[in-house]
């Protein structure tokens, strides 16, 4: 089995470290991640034919489309939890690498929650 994931993009807000009693120290942010595409005169694919994501800049056929998904980045690694705190900063490109984790909580009103996080 494999669990991998590997994301490119900017940082929503500078990392924070939380650490609960007991438990080694986190370092946690957001990452945006974009997806274009090309929506309308779908005649072109039609044929067999593969466009290349760049390549949609280039012709001006059909409107692009755009989705930000926003992932929650979660480093305990102390050496690189520590550097990550330290100097990643808001805006920035950065590339992660890691696994997907899905997990429950528990908010504040007392209601059950799911979580996906990536660990790097």
């Amino acid at each position: 089995a494999m669990n991998r994931v590997q994301l490119l993009g900017r940082v929503g807000q500078d990392p924070i470290m939380r650490q609960v009693e007991g438990k080694n120290p986190v370092t946690i942010f957001s990452l945006a991640t974009n997806e274009m595409w090309r929506t309308g005169e779908s005649e072109l694919n039609q044929g067999g034919e593969i466009w290349h994501p760049t390549l949609l800049f280039l012709c001006n056929l059909g409107d692009i489309s755009q989705k930000t998904t926003w992932h929650r980045i979660s480093v305990f690694r102390p050496g690189l939890r520590d550097v990550t705190y330290q100097y990643v900063k808001k805006g920035a490109r950065i590339y992660v690498e890691g696994k997907i984790d899905y997990g429950e909580y528990t908010d504040k009103n007392n209601v059950r929650r799911q979580a996906t996080t990536i660990i790097a």
